[in-house]
């Protein structure tokens, strides 16, 4: 099975789940949208109006910044995978509750499994929280750390929501400056990988031994 069909079996067990506390009153399921195959994925908080319209995430102004974030850098939509923590809208777009957040989250790590990303990208305080619990944003964003994950080692790299960006100017430059270390960022990351998979064969050879 590859990827892509396996985020097509947990969206339609999505749809099918009666028992997630946001879906009767929202529109549509809101699931993900980019390439599977991507080593980085960005999380962020859950859909907006335009979202539970169109069921993709990101396509309202929060989501045209990030079009434009991701441009700044020389990265769209084909090259990374986009999800949120609450796959449907929440009320008023209120923000997602702890026990929302939990009972989405058991389907964001199936996405998550299947995707097997390297670099995730955490897009406001409440995915930030997922990987980075104590954390606070205004201390962190920006910035690159090691985590251990569901037994995965990732690098998760915290960022202010868009929609927080289009409220104000001083979080829209940190924003824009935080996106253009990520080339840096994942430059070392990449470093780090050969340099690993340049190891792997001696352990071995020496386990061998």
């Amino acid at each position: 099975m590859t990827k892509s069909e396996k985020l097509k079996e947990i969206e339609e067990k999505m749809q099918k789940d009666n028992d997630l506390p946001l879906k009767r009153g929202a529109t549509r399921l809101v699931f993900g949208v980019g390439n599977p195959e991507s080593e980085i994925v960005l999380v962020g908080e859950g859909p907006g109006y335009w979202e539970d319209q169109k069921g993709e995430p990101f396509v309202g102004n929060a989501g045209k910044l990030l079009d434009q974030l991701l441009a700044s850098i020389n990265y769209d939509r084909t090259r990374v995978y986009i999800t949120n923590v609450v796959h449907h809208r929440p009320p008023e777009n209120r923000d997602p509750e702890p026990s929302e957040i939990e009972a989405y989250g058991k389907y964001l790590d199936e996405m998550l499994d299947t995707i097997n990303p390297k670099v995730i990208l955490t897009l406001g305080r409440f995915s930030m929280a997922k990987f980075l619990p104590e954390a606070k944003i205004s201390a962190v964003h920006g910035r690159a750390f090691s985590v251990n994950w569901r037994s995965k080692s990732l690098v998760v790299v915290p960022m202010y929501h868009p929609a927080a960006a289009l409220r104000s100017g001083e979080v829209m430059r940190s924003e824009k400056e935080d996106f253009l270390k990520l080339p840096e960022i994942l430059k070392s990351f990449e470093e780090k990988s050969q340099k690993e998979k340049v190891r792997e064969p001696d352990a071995q050879q020496m386990n061998l031994i």
